[in-house]
């Protein structure tokens, strides 16, 4: 342990003698350029850098970065739908979701961690950082060691999320974009799903290891199916709950036309062993849903950043659609 951590400071001097020697090459190339009369500007020929003012002050990072780490479980998404492959990601499940599986298959997996894998993201020399204030502050000064690092504000909406990202890449434009044609796919979607069940119910059901989560409207994953799809939710869901947590003997008190359910992980074992006990009891058998032959299952790990990344409700728009239309040939 003691010689891992030796590695890694010495790595980090490596890091500050090449930054000192950078910094005096730029110092002497800006006193050359103010003897020949050169513009001194924010973005320079020579060095291809320009000043952003972030939380922690004004920083220089690459007018055109290569090898940029977004760190949280959504950035490596955001950067992506920016035209960005990141270097490294933070990684929730095992595996990418299958709509990033092969562009990122050169992207390294650091698993997910209140704190970084310092090691990891060195590893990849990065020329960019990238990640959330609220996540990554008190690591500020660590990472940006390692390359220079944007910390950028927690927003409600993961929109304005996309459009800080954009931002500091000068891809404001690419950004409103994918906003727009993601919209644009809502409505399309919205209209099929209109014509197959029209005014009935939807339920959305979330089958997690542990316990059995029932979604609202209210935010995120529920908002998603319901306002954004326009699929109707059950009048009697507390209006004041986002998502509820459930025994089997609860469920039948939430009985809808139709059932949309999601295993949190489909390659879960346990999770499959819930699933599976739960298809066996009478409860379950005499749901309206289950006896009409109106339940749809849909993907596991791609769902996890549902309500929180275009990439994501593109698939999930795809997904649900697909297994609606296949019940209703």
């Amino acid at each position: 342990m003691r010689f891992r951590w030796l590695t890694v400071l010495c790595t980090i001097m490596l890091v500050l003698i090449i930054a000192a020697c950078g910094t005096a090459g730029k110092d002497e190339a800006t006193s050359e350029g103010q003897k020949t009369g050169s513009a001194n500007t924010s973005t320079t020929e020579t060095s291809q850098v320009k000043k952003v003012t972030t939380k922690m002050g004004e920083i220089e990072i690459p007018v055109e970065p290569q090898r940029v780490v977004g760190l949280s479980l959504v950035y490596p998404e955001f950067l992506y739908a920016l035209g960005i492959v990141p270097v490294a990601v933070q990684n929730y499940h095992e595996d990418h979701p299958s709509y990033l599986e092969e562009p990122f298959a050169n992207t390294m997996k650091m698993g997910i961690a209140r704190t970084p894998n310092f090691e990891a993201v060195m590893e990849t020399m990065p020329d960019l950082i990238i990640a959330p204030d609220w996540w990554s502050e008190k690591d500020y000064d660590q990472l940006s060691l390692i390359a220079p690092t944007v910390l950028l504000p927690q927003r409600d909406d993961w929109r304005d999320e996309l459009r800080d990202i954009a931002k500091i890449l000068d891809k404001e434009e690419q950004a409103e974009k994918v906003i727009e044609d993601l919209v644009a796919k809502e409505k399309v979607a919205a209209d099929k799903l209109n014509e197959m069940i029209g005014e009935e119910t939807v339920l959305y059901i979330r089958v997690m290891e542990k316990e059995i989560v029932l979604h609202g409207e209210n935010l995120d994953r529920g908002n998603f199916v319901h306002k954004r799809l326009g699929m109707n939710p059950l009048p009697n869901f507390p209006k004041d709950q986002v998502a509820m947590s459930v025994s089997m003997e609860v469920l039948p008190e939430y009985d809808a036309d139709h059932l949309i359910v999601q295993l949190d992980d489909d390659k879960n074992p346990e999770i499959k062993k819930k699933f599976e006990e739960m298809l066996a009891t009478s409860l379950w058998k005499n749901l309206k849903a289950v006896k009409n032959d109106h339940v749809y299952m849909v993907g596991g790990k791609e769902w996890l950043n549902l309500g929180m990344s275009p990439l994501a409700d593109q698939y999930v728009i795809d997904d649900i659609v697909a297994v609606f239309e296949e019940k209703n040939k």
